[in-house]
């Protein structure tokens, strides 16, 4: 046989540690001398900077950031994440020592605003906000308006004389912190508020009178000592605190676990605490409060983007409870507070080479910085903006290729509504996160998740989305909402998720009580489907036409880029011609894994197969396989055509032959009928003949039974015709000018006689064709690492394989000794939920037991043959994770499925970016 096709292995490097972070040098808050032994567990703004993130979140590093760049940033302090962490493991109590901490940056704070904490006459008022190193829209919780009692109101009221808006801003602070701090129902606040709305005229919460908000306040104070069994605390100094125990306790709330779980954040992180002095945007026209972007989070275009409202505070445009203006409309409204955000937009995003998701208020004209941080965007957005900002030489192609990340790029082969399909549209909403879904209406969480694990693709709709909904959008297809906006949560959240989702579609008129809602004069009652397109805000009736995405000229360039960086080659799963031309569109450098048992299921050819399954004799199996053989022939003839040029694994036949048969069940009960009817037996005799074959056929266990190589030695004409079929093919286009490198996989090995014997046959039919045909062709033979002992043989096998496959789904269900589908049915959910397993193994290789065994065949199969080429097929080849860990452990190429090519492309670039890093 002549030489194999691969390219040599590449040569593992000995990994390093990383070096470990310098700490953050410790300052006392208020200038003094303090015991060595004492931690420090709170910083001033002005203490910290942007590379704090681990210790100061980042909206705490962000603000200090601000503060230091001399921005307009009201003062505050930072409670560190190691307090969280400190609280925590100390029962929910804060750690020795912060309390003093606390007081002397509040000084701080009071001495650079010139009020006081609690002061009837000149009070301090502060927000008390969480911020994790990882940004975590809406999934923890924030107080606003802390330091609010009846005496704190009077002196707020004389301070701004405006009674009405210190009104308004008490009932503010207890509603928000009755609900966060207290556990109270927050609709039971919306429910006062409306009503009182709806006895007085007012069209909007700005249109209550004093009276009104006294009122309001009065019956607050009744739900809270009603329901909290408790009068609301008037002690500010008491309200900071619970405030602060209540954002650490939101770290471990269900919706922030949620998110977390979804992004794979650490739960070990833990949350700082920004307390910061309050600055206010209900003070009438000349206030307001917005939130925007550098660039469109939505489609990365380099320009403001964002919305504000005038005369109102910051969860007003968060929550969606007002519908905000965009932030061009505050060039007219408030035009020298604009055109200073727009220079200090500017100054964010070249100091942090990055799109700024920024916070701000405007306090009677003057405007007030309270946040900036890396703005979360959509896949396509990701691409765009990393592709333009190399482009305006704000960071190298290196940074623009890590700041992506490999499931954003799977995000871009979302589908799309057919442009030329017709549409009835029911209502138009805003674009907030791109893409097309459909599925069935569904208005609540708790059910969406339900009908999402029984296989039903459900919608989420509601009013507006909170964060206990997370879970509900995680398991949704996409979210409609008829309130809020680009920036709401809903909107914010469903892009993080690369999900569809139309926001702030106001004539859609929801009825959570009906479970329906009615657009356009149409009611969709839950249940009932329809599709929203998250790329244009449309509601859509019934389904429609969709296309597949398309890499866009952006995405090219990126992966591009990528290529150049990464080692591992990027290879397909695909068992038909048009699956290779898709993968080979997608940037696969070769085919990893062709199955030829799904050609056998074609209606055409599955009777002949199943004949060859019955035959009672060698010679008669061998002539239903010479009918097989020409159907075979064109399978491989066709994909090998599409990939020429390329590699092209075929496994041979690798699952029991029963099931390529009816189910047992079906006939048994299918002869027993006809039996019992008296039907003459030649009615029933190929029922009946199967049915004998099925129960001759039938495993206690047939994973583990007789399948892969197994059959093939049993039955070694099977192998002759596949093997017969793969090189006529590629002896056919070899003779039409066509380059191919077909290479033969042998499943299920488990001892290297098993490989060696199969080969035998394998060469011995190879040879007969080449003298047939007078012509050759390279091939190799490798084999399947699937079965543990093959791992720890893999000298042995080596000894006859060109290649080794890692498919680690079975490699992964014989280590830890679960069937896949009965395991994620059963118990393997429970499993990572309870942190008995870090993650789900079959979606991410595990490390320590199946890793642990691919990386002794590596390193066994080496010794004996040190060009032998080792891969991974199946889904963990396109998992990050799990290319990460193919890198370390120097296999060649890893191999998924076509529309994940691309995500692997980026992640293999990753992965070897990190190593490189690593190895310095």
């Amino acid at each position: 046989m002549a030489a194999g096709t691969r390219r040599p292995p590449a040569k593992k490097k000995q990994l390093t540690a990383k070096t470990a972070k310098a700490k953050p040098k410790k300052v006392s808050p208020d200038g003094r001398a303090r015991r060595p032994a004492a931690h420090k567990w709170v910083y001033l703004f002005a203490e910290g900077n942007a590379t704090m993130r681990d210790l100061l979140g980042g909206k705490g590093a962000g603000v200090a950031e601000m503060t230091r760049a001399g921005l307009p940033v009201p003062p505050g302090f930072t409670i560190t994440t190691e307090a969280c962490n400190a609280f925590y493991a100390n029962a929910r109590k804060f750690p020795r020592g912060m309390d003093e901490q606390m007081d002397a940056a509040l000084r701080h704070v009071e001495k650079q605003t010139g009020k006081r904490f609690g002061d009837p006459k000149n009070p301090l008022l502060v927000s008390v906000r969480s911020g994790a190193k990882f940004s975590m829209p809406g999934m923890m919780d924030t107080v606003l308006n802390l330091g609010l009692n009846a005496s704190t109101l009077e002196g707020l009221a004389a301070l701004t004389k405006d009674r009405r808006f210190a009104l308004d801003a008490q009932r503010r602070f207890i509603q928000l912190f009755s609900k966060i701090v207290l556990g109270v129902d927050g609709q039971r606040f919306e429910d006062a508020l409306d009503e009182i709305k709806r006895k007085t005229g007012a069209a909007t919460d700005a249109d209550l009178t004093p009276a009104a908000l006294q009122k309001l306040i009065d019956r607050y104070r009744e739900i809270v000592r009603r329901d909290a069994k408790t009068d609301f605390p008037e002690d500010p100094r008491q309200q900071l605190r619970a405030a602060i125990g209540a954002v650490f306790q939101s770290w471990n709330n269900k919706r922030a676990i949620d998110y977390r779980n979804f992004n794979r954040i650490p739960h070990d992180l833990g949350t700082a605490v920004n307390v910061q002095s309050m600055v206010f945007g209900n003070m009438g026209s000349d206030s307001g409060t917005g939130v925007a972007f550098t660039r469109d989070p939505s489609t990365g275009e380099k320009r403001l983007y964002g919305e504000y409202l005038t005369n109102a505070q910051g969860e007003d445009v968060v929550a969606g409870i007002r519908t905000p203006k965009p932030i061009a409309a505050m060039a007219k409204d408030l035009p020298k507070a604009y055109k200073q955000f727009e220079q200090i937009a500017r100054k964010l995003e070249r100091h942090y080479r990055d799109v700024q998701d920024m916070e701000f208020t405007i306090e009677r004209g003057r405007l007030y910085m309270l946040q900036t941080r890396s703005g979360k965007r959509t896949a396509e957005a990701a691409v765009k903006i990393a592709v333009d900002m190399v482009g305006e030489r704000l960071i190298s192609r290196r940074e623009a290729v890590m700041r992506v990340e490999p499931t954003q790029a799977d995000q871009l082969l979302h589908r799309r509504i057919d442009p030329s399909a017709k549409v009835e549209v029911l209502a138009t909403g805003l674009a907030a996160s791109p893409g097309a879904a459909y599925g069935k209406a569904v208005f609540d969480a708790d059910r969406a998740e339900a009908m999402a694990k029984e296989g039903e693709s459900v919608i989420l709709v509601r009013i507006e989305t909170n964060p206990d909904d997370v879970h509900g959008m995680i398991a949704a297809q996409g979210v409609l909402t008829s309130r809020g906006g680009r920036t709401s949560h809903a909107a914010v959240v469903a892009r993080g998720m690369g999900k569809p989702c139309v926001a702030g579609a106001e004539s859609v008129a929801v009825d959570l009580d009906r479970r329906q809602f009615t657009a356009g004069g149409t009611i969709v009652k839950e249940g009932d489907a329809f599709t929203i397109d998250g790329g244009t805000g449309r509601v859509i009736a019934g389904r429609v036409p969709m296309l597949e995405a398309e890499i866009s000229r952006e995405l090219q360039e990126l992966l591009r880029w990528a290529d150049s960086f990464r080692r591992l080659e990027v290879w397909a799963n695909g068992d038909y011609p048009h699956d290779a031309e898709r993968a080979r569109g997608f940037g696969a450098q070769g085919i990893g894994l062709c199955r030829t048992e799904h050609m056998f299921m074609e209606q055409n050819r599955l009777p002949i197969v199943q004949r060859m399954i019955l035959a009672s004799d060698s010679e008669e199996r061998r002539r239903e396989l010479a009918l097989l053989l020409p159907f075979q022939r064109d399978d491989f003839r066709g994909i090998l055509a599409a990939m020429h040029g390329l590699p092209v694994i075929i496994r041979l036949i690798d699952p029991p032959l029963h099931e390529f048969l009816p189910s047992y069940e079906d006939l048994l009960v299918e002869v027993t009928r006809a039996q019992a009817q008296g039907k003459p037996e030649a009615d029933y005799r190929d029922q009946a003949r199967l049915l004998a074959a099925v129960r001759d056929l039938r495993e206690q266990n047939p994973m583990l039974g007789l399948r892969g190589c197994r059959l093939g030695l049993l039955f070694p004409e099977i192998i002759e015709m596949q093997t017969r079929a793969i090189i006529e093919a590629a002896v056919q286009l070899k003779k039409e000018r066509v380059s191919v490198h077909p290479e033969i996989m042998v499943p299920l090995v488990s001892t290297a006689e098993e490989l060696r014997r199969t080969r035998e046959v394998i060469d011995a039919t190879a040879q007969a064709v080449f003298r047939e045909t007078k012509a050759t062709v390279r091939y190799l033979v490798g084999t399947m690492i699937e079965l543990p002992r093959a791992a720890l043989t893999a000298r042995a096998i080596a000894e006859s394989a060109e290649f080794f496959s890692f498919g680690t789904n079975d490699l992964t269900q014989t280590t830890f000794g679960m069937s896949r589908d009965d395991a994620e049915g059963k118990f393997l959910i429970k499993y990572v939920e309870e942190k008995i397993l870090p993650y789900n193994p079959f979606e991410t290789i595990d490390h320590d037991g199946v890793g642990r065994l691919m990386q002794i065949a590596v390193e066994e199969g080496r010794r004996t043959r040190g060009s032998l080429s080792v891969g991974i097929c199946g889904e963990h080849g396109g998992d990050p994770e799990s290319i990460a860990l193919c890198e370390e452990m120097g296999l060649d190429y890893v191999s998924c499925s076509p529309y994940r090519v691309p995500a692997a492309r980026l992640a293999a670039a990753h992965a070897r970016l990190t190593q490189v890093e690593r190895d310095r």
